[in-house]
């Protein structure tokens, strides 16, 4: 498929055809854990952590449990190709994954069917594709890449499950923070020499933690408190009360 045809099939509300171009040229290298995506490789298992301790409070779910999903349904947005949507199949969920980007799409189809996960994928603007509504609604490290963030918010909350007694749906997102740090260690540092290609961040697009309570709050979603993920030589990337460089939060309905 050619940039043109992208750039056509993408243009939207939300998404910004220069950003799904620029992923969907990094597809064939998705799943390589030394490749482009090396760093969401090794970011990947942080997130599912808190994920996985987020649902068990919200569900009150049993801890021990290796499927605490089942039963339930769940979208990721902004899936790439499909580095969570994979493992959250795996813990049980019914998984939905949307992408800007048909290449990416097309990646996560082939290796979600080598890996025998039947995860449904999609790609487009969210809120023309009729999905529905989830228990659980992921988007990582996405929102700083799209055109109008209060729209993208609003068409999440739009697929999260209302509350039936039980609390009502999940929401998780991931984002780098706007700091100093982040623009030294993402933008001028990671891409500079090469753990991040060149040209994925927008030091301007990165979102506070504020900043994502109020979007949230616009939606009529009440944001958890947040959860730094941080970097150190000797941990790696790590779940940390710092939010300089990057964070991961929930959200819920508002009371």
């Amino acid at each position: 498929m050619s940039d043109a045809t992208v750039t056509s099939a993408t243009s939207s509300a939300t998404i910004r055809a220069e950003e799904a171009a620029h992923f969907g040229k990094l597809a064939r290298d998705w799943w390589d854990p030394k490749g482009a995506s090396a760093m969401l490789h090794r970011l990947n298992p942080v997130r599912l952590g808190f994920v996985r301790d987020a649902v068990d409070m919200h569900w009150g779910g049993d801890v021990e449990s290796l499927r605490p999903l089942a039963g339930k349904t769940a979208l990721d947005v902004g899936c790439g190709a499909g580095l969570l949507c994979e493992p959250l199949a795996r813990l049980g969920a019914a998984v939905t994954g949307v992408d800007a980007a048909f290449e990416n799409v097309a990646a996560a189809r082939t290796h979600a069917e080598g890996a025998g996960l039947p995860i449904d994928y999609h790609a487009g603007e969210l809120d023309t594709l009729g999905l529905g509504r989830f228990d659980l609604v992921t988007s990582m490290e996405v929102i700083e890449h799209v055109a109008d963030k209060q729209a993208f918010v609003v068409q999440l909350a739009a697929h999260l499950a209302p509350d039936d007694g039980n609390g009502g749906g999940l929401m998780v997102l991931s984002t780098p923070n706007r700091t100093p740090t982040s623009r030294m260690l993402l933008v001028e540092g990671a891409e500079l020499v090469g753990a991040i290609p060149r040209g994925t961040h927008n030091w301007d697009d990165f979102i506070t933690p504020d900043e994502m309570r109020d979007l949230l709050q616009h939606a009529g979603l009440a944001m958890g408190e947040p959860r730094g993920i941080a970097y150190s030589p000797t941990r790696g990337l790590h779940l940390s009360s710092d939010l300089a460089l990057n964070y991961i939060v929930t959200a819920r309905q508002a009371a």
